[in-house]
């Protein structure tokens, strides 16, 4: 036992880089034989050994001839038992939970500076201390998370969604491959109608069986689509386009009877109960199982027309819109399915010789519908949708699986969350359960049975983010990419594209053009079931996209116009907001709205920029203009600002998205005592973080906010800081003709065609008290 704690006490006094790598490579680093004298060394390998004797003496008992051929087993699970000898920390099992711990900590620190400023600086220099005071036998000890991981291992057992361990290689199940093929599998008589699906009146017959000439596509491809207006009662102007003429205009529906949308079995049944959470908050209820939103939006949909609707709200309408997408793709994926799997069966009871070319009935490859969403939460969310819509009664469960293992990686833990963090209700709404945003799962379904973590081209569902698809797709040049699976997307559903702003738009654009491509292989698919409109490239004319977004903004707008070419035309909702954001301010407060001009989109940012130099920046040098604060919403203007700052040797501090815990605590002391006159914000650290700025006396938007509501949230901000003086405050805004539908969002439709049309370049509001 003295040798054992010798060797304990030996291996303690180890540094960290040292434990690390004894840690993976089971010897100490050839370095540190250079470092240590050779008696030490000895004594190290000596305690080692005497160590490693004592472990193996307690299985002596075994014969030489399975000592022999077991030799490799001993020597590994030997290795286990001497990582078991290090001490270790049930407060940290890793680098990477320390890490996470400390941000915890960090973000409690800036909790507690909401509330009081003078801590500031304590909390700061308490961060870095923090990282210096990390006890040594903290750093690396994984050694019970090793043992588990062996133990495991020897069991059989799969591991790698366990956040312990680390995700190595994606999971994907291969187990219920032949389970949920449409190939191989019939039709059964109890779980879909069949002869429903043949009816002429049927929308998803009615659209995928369209047969389109090459006339009608050279005619989508060149002229200019033909548009009209309606006014709804629900979702207000809506305005239909189509490049194909005599096309309908959809009227909205009164009351829709859930008989007449030709929903597939079981969801005839379960809709009314999954959705009556929301009929209840209806202020006339009725016999419809919609909400007039729901009924409105569904009446799109289930005409397989595009759609954009850029009102939908995290904290109002979301989780109704949810609701109203998840029925329309689960109705087309058992639709589709349950064509297959019925021509199966005729095929297969079919004559010799009979014609196989009427059995057309599948895409190139089977993922059908593509939806994306920014967080493993709303991921989550639609599963479940997706279980309750297919489960008739308590009684008939469906069959899910890996359903244990999904909520592990998709759910989240609430004790996560630091409790004393206070933020707006719309953004605990947007950032609530598990926010990762790189993920992608397939979804299989098949009669009365759901897969998850289906193989991508075995699913009928991927659910993925941006940056989740992104990474599979891959660029231009990588060996490893591949995005053949999207070639027979039939209906692709972005929702909240507006948080796609802040995360990376460009994965948004990436995926528009990979979607509905000629595969590169045929992956195993039968060409005589394969519809003419995928074998003709064709896709994309046939695809229904439904975009919903929280603003308007000329990017979402811009992949709705230019990468969507349905057939059937869109939709769009376009209302002008009638009042602007900046009534929500409460302080009073002059704004100085100031138009720059520019001849183009692409010349307005060097515009603004020498706008800003020439003719505001000049205004605020002086030193009675401190506390500035210079909110820029693109991360590209704010390092070109930050680099002007820095070149002219301005007084200034700078927080963005990347800013470090302790960097962002210094620069919010310095800027609320005056050390730094000014401090250049980003819109994306305000969007993830909605930290509260103190000491605020003049605001430039060098750009308006891509949130119209985080204009008032930054001017309420004056508030925050009541020094008991009578303090004059200034706010200044920098517009140009291209930033209409922004200007319109902040200061209402009427002010904004006044400020763009008229000959004065300067307007002034004042908000607050008389």
């Amino acid at each position: 036992m003295g040798k054992r704690r010798a060797g304990r006490e030996l291996l303690r006094s180890l540094s960290k880089k040292q434990k690390k790598h004894l840690r993976e490579f089971g010897e100490e680093h050839p370095f540190y034989d250079k470092v240590f004298t050779c008696c030490f060394t000895g004594c190290y390998c000596c305690c080692c050994l005497h160590l490693w004797f004592s472990l193996q003496s307690e299985d002596s008992d075994k014969s030489s001839a399975e000592s022999d051929s077991e030799t490799e087993v001993e020597q590994v699970s030997g290795y286990r038992k001497l990582l078991a000898t290090l001490k270790t920390s049930p407060e940290s099992e890793s680098e990477e939970e320390e890490d996470e711990s400390e941000s915890e900590e960090a973000e409690q620190s800036e909790a507690e500076m909401d509330s009081q400023g003078s801590q500031e600086t304590g909390e700061a220099e308490r961060g870095e201390e923090d990282k210096n005071d990390v006890p040594e036998e903290e750093e690396g000890t994984t050694d019970t998370a090793e043992q588990m991981l062996s133990q495991e291992q020897a069991d059989g057992t799969d591991t790698s969604s366990d956040p312990r361990h680390g995700v190595i290689e994606e999971f994907t199940d291969v187990k219920h491959e032949s389970e949920f093929s449409l190939e191989t599998n019939f039709m059964e008589e109890e779980s879909g109608d069949c002869n429903a699906d043949r009816r002429d009146s049927n929308p998803f017959k009615q659209h995928m069986d369209k047969e389109l000439e090459e006339k009608e596509i050279e005619k989508m491809s060149t002229l200019p689509k033909t548009s009209s207006q309606s006014q709804w009662p629900r979702l207000g102007q809506v305005i239909f386009s189509s490049a194909l003429e005599k096309h309908k205009t959809l009227k909205a529906d009164k009351e829709v009877d859930v008989k007449q949308l030709h929903l597939h079995k079981p969801l005839e049944s379960t809709w009314p109960k999954v959705n009556k959470q929301f009929l209840s908050a209806v202020d006339k209820p009725t016999d419809s199982s919609f909400t007039p939103l729901q009924r409105e939006l569904f009446c799109v949909m289930n005409s397989y027309r595009d759609l954009f609707y850029p009102e939908r709200s995290a904290l109002g309408n979301g989780e109704e819109i949810r609701r109203a997408y998840c029925l329309h793709a689960l109705n087309h994926v058992l639709k589709a399915n349950a064509q297959v799997l019925s021509n199966n069966a005729r095929r297969r009871d079919r004559k010799p010789g009979a014609d196989t070319d009427e059995h057309r009935d599948q895409g190139l490859t089977r993922p059908k519908v593509l939806m994306i969403v920014p967080f493993r939460e709303c991921a989550l969310r639609i599963v479940h949708l997706f279980i309750s819509l297919l489960e008739v009664n308590d009684k008939k469960k469906i069959d899910v699986s890996n359903k244990k293992r999904f909520k592990g990686e998709f759910g989240s833990d609430p004790e996560e969350k630091p409790p004393n963090l206070k933020r707006p209700e719309d953004y605990e709404a947007i950032f609530a359960g598990n926010i990762d945003d790189h993920f992608r799962i397939g979804v299989a379904i098949l009669q009365k049975s759901m897969r998850l973590y289906a193989p991508f081209y075995s699913s009928d569902i991927i659910i993925a983010s941006p940056l989740g698809i992104r990474t599979v797709i891959g660029a231009e040049g990588e060996k490893k990419r591949d995005f053949d699976f999207l070639s027979s997307i039939e209906i692709l559903i972005i929702d909240q594209a507006d948080i796609y702003l802040m995360q990376n738009w460009e994965h948004v654009l990436h995926l528009m053009k990979h979607i509905n491509l000629l595969p590169l292989d045929s992956h195993g698919v039968d060409f005589s079931r394969v519809r003419m409109l995928n074998l003709n490239n064709w896709s994309k004319y046939y695809r229904q996209t439904l975009l919903f977004s929280a603003l308007q903004d000329p990017q979402i707008n811009s992949v709705f116009n230019k990468h969507c070419f349905n057939y059937a035309g869109k939709v769009a909702v376009r209302n002008v907001p009638l009042t602007g954001c900046i009534s929500h301010v409460v302080v009073q407060l002059p704004h100085v709205f100031r138009r720059l001009e520019a001849d183009s989109v692409t010349s307005v940012i060097d515009a603004r920029f020498q706008f800003f130099i020439d003719k505001v920046l000049p205004e605020y040098r002086d030193a009675i203009m401190s506390h500035t604060l210079i909110y820029v919403p693109s991360y590209f203007d704010y390092v070109r600002l930050r680099n002007y700052f820095k070149k002219e040797d301005l007084n200034f501090t700078h927080i963005c998205e990347y800013t470090k815990k302790a960097a962002v605590c210094r620069a919010r002391r310095f800027f609320l005592k005056g050390e730094k006159q000014f401090l250049l914000f980003t819109e994306r650290f305000h969007f993830y973080k909605r930290y509260t700025i103190k000491g605020i006396r003049n605001l430039i938007f060098y750009e308006l906010p891509t949130y119209s509501h985080f204009y008032s949230e930054i001017c309420n901000m004056l508030k925050a800081t009541d020094s008991g003086v009578d303090a004059t405050w200034t706010c200044t805004v920098l517009y140009s003709k291209y930033d209409a539908q922004k200007l319109a969002a902040v200061v209402g439709i009427d002010r904004t065609a006044q400020m763009l049309q008229s000959k004065k370049n300067v307007h002034l509001f004042v908000t607050g008290e008389n």
